[in-house]
């Protein structure tokens, strides 16, 4: 009698984050932001994540940090506003929450991202993991300080 087959398991190799792809507008938009060309109005809430979403499917957390930063400042100090409107605190909270949700489900642009994770779209919702205190004292506008209610999912 033959011996019964058996079947070696590979080692699981760790799980990589969905794939994430922004498409041409969501290049295009990035673009123009980092050469100047939107308006203060047209650069809402929705708009900041779009961004954050195109920084976070280009490169990694800290790499998306870092250009939201720069070119954020680069937004104010072209626009006349001063960069104490810039706001560390805020900056990485909402680049760690899109990184959280982009780590849930792969999309195809930053439109279909939103329409997958509505939640983000309520400016108020870093108020679930920071006191109004806290989120909004100076400490927290120039460096970065952790939540003080609930942590911001990884």
């Amino acid at each position: 009698m033959a011996p019964e087959p058996t079947t070696a398991t590979a080692p699981t190799a760790p799980t990589a984050p969905p794939c994430h792809t922004p498409n041409d507008a969501d290049r295009a938009f990035r673009r123009a932001f980092e050469a100047l060309a939107v308006a203060p109005a047209d650069f809402n809430h929705a708009a900041h994540l779009r961004l954050a979403y195109v920084y976070l499917a280009e490169g990694d957390t800290e790499t998306a940090v870092q250009r939201m930063r720069d070119a954020l400042l680069a937004f104010l100090d072209h626009h006349g506003v001063p960069r104490a409107k810039y706001h560390v605190t805020l900056t990485r909270s909402w680049i760690l929450a899109v990184r959280h949700f982009m780590n849930r489900a792969p999309s195809t642009s930053a439109e279909d991202f939103l329409a997958r994770h509505p939640m983000l779209m309520d400016s108020r919702v870093m108020l679930r993991h920071y006191s109004a205190d806290r989120l909004y004292s100076a400490p927290a506008r120039e460096a970065f300080v952790e939540p003080d209610l609930a942590p911001i999912p990884h």
